[in-house]
């Protein structure tokens, strides 16, 4: 193994990948970090020429460079030109050894000059500078925009998009607010005319590390009682029945006949009014639970306390319910004109 190779072993690979850009390798964020070396390799190998002065690459050319090369560069440079280098070597060096004095330090301070002024080039070529801020950005962005990429393909695979627009969709109307109402009204009036009893429990399991689970089931012998028929049938007549009567024989939508584009819409139209139907809900709601109004009798108090302590807010709530869907009816008739 060189010692190119070496020194590109000791790099981690978030500085490979960043050597990498630099140097323009392609295609490499997919590589391992043993590839990436060998493509590192290989391609500052082929583009010695150009990259040879790049200065993050210069402890990589000097390991790859063998040392008598430099040596010859340095004999080179300072060998004698001219008429001394014809002089016999042994002369010369006898020469130069009669000229130096030893209490003479000149030539000590030049070679220290010169050993002192090559010194910081060494020191600064095997020093790694850290990364610019721009490189470290841009490999930020990359890594940012492959992860988004790769949520987005995992969202789309899944259909969240399309489950999300229909559910919207399916809410986005005044019958799924009448619905939600109905069912908030019906799960506090469960818990008053169906409550739940004890079934059965659960073993523990030691290996979970659980307790004993006691499981509680609606008591449906209820059904059997007019404990449970009695609130339940008023409240779906009064909160139900009754008002889908008068939404369907007191539906406004169809008397709007000013245009044509009104006579089209009236073709299309809900068999029940929504805005009749809230008005007439909560106008009942208010005479059955807070006026005592009993129909002659056919509504039983015990039935009408049951219901109105058992509805969330009491005959309050099923008013305020009533309130929202007569204003969200009102605001989408104003979005058909």
């Amino acid at each position: 193994m060189s010692g190119a190779a070496s020194w590109l072993q000791k790099q981690r690979k978030s500085e490979l990948m960043i050597l990498a850009e630099k140097v323009g390798l392609r295609n490499f964020d997919n590589l391992r970090k043993s590839d990436l070396e060998v493509a590192l390799d290989e391609h500052m190998r082929a583009n010695h020429t150009r990259l040879a002065k790049h200065p993050d690459l210069i402890p990589f050319y000097m390991r790859l460079a063998p040392t008598t090369s430099l040596v010859k560069k340095e004999i080179i440079a300072i060998a004698p030109s001219g008429e001394e280098a014809k002089r016999p070597r042994a002369r010369r060096t006898t020469r130069v050894r009669d000229d130096m004095d030893p209490t003479d330090d000149s030539d000590i301070e030049i070679i220290k000059t010169a050993l002192d002024s090559r010194t910081p080039r060494t020191f600064t070529s095997n020093v790694r500078l850290p990364p610019s801020p721009t490189l470290i950005a841009d490999v930020i962005d990359r890594q940012t925009e492959n992860m988004r990429s790769s949520m987005s393909r995992v969202w789309d695979r899944g259909g969240i998009t399309e489950y999300a627009e229909s559910t919207r969709d399916f809410l986005s109307t005044v019958a799924s607010i009448e619905s939600l109402a109905l069912i908030i009204e019906a799960f506090g009036l469960r818990s008053e005319v169906l409550p739940m009893r004890y079934a059965f429990t659960l073993p523990a399991i030691r290996a979970l590390r659980t307790s004993d689970l006691p499981v509680q089931i609606p008591d449906l012998f209820l059904l059997l009682t007019s404990a449970f028929w009695s609130p339940f049938l008023l409240w779906v007549t009064t909160s139900l029945l009754l008002p889908l009567a008068f939404g369907y024989f007191f539906n406004l939508t169809l008397t709007a006949k000013h245009s044509q584009a009104n006579r089209l819409r009236t073709a299309q139209a809900a068999p029940f009014d929504p805005l009749t139907f809230n008005v007439a809900k909560a106008l009942i709601t208010w005479l059955v639970y807070s006026q005592g109004v009993n129909v002659g009798g056919l509504v039983g108090e015990e039935s009408v306390l049951k219901v109105n302590a058992s509805v969330p807010g009491g005959y309050q709530g099923v008013m305020i319910g009533a309130g929202i869907g007569a204003l969200t009816s009102l605001y989408e008739a104003v979005l058909r004109k």
